[in-house]
């Protein structure tokens, strides 16, 4: 393997761990209350 092939590889890696991160963050269980209740604010009534 040479040099730009293991840029390559590194950069891709880089992007599908960053991807994941993202993935993980924005779905775990700390965040789950804060990302629902703006949709079922929403849906309430105001009057």
């Amino acid at each position: 393997m040479n040099e730009q092939s293991a840029a390559y590889f590194i950069f891709g890696l880089v992007l599908v761990v960053l991807f994941v991160g993202i993935i993980a963050f924005y779905y775990s269980k700390k965040r789950h209350k804060k990302v629902e209740e703006p949709k079922y604010k929403m849906l309430d009534d105001d009057e």
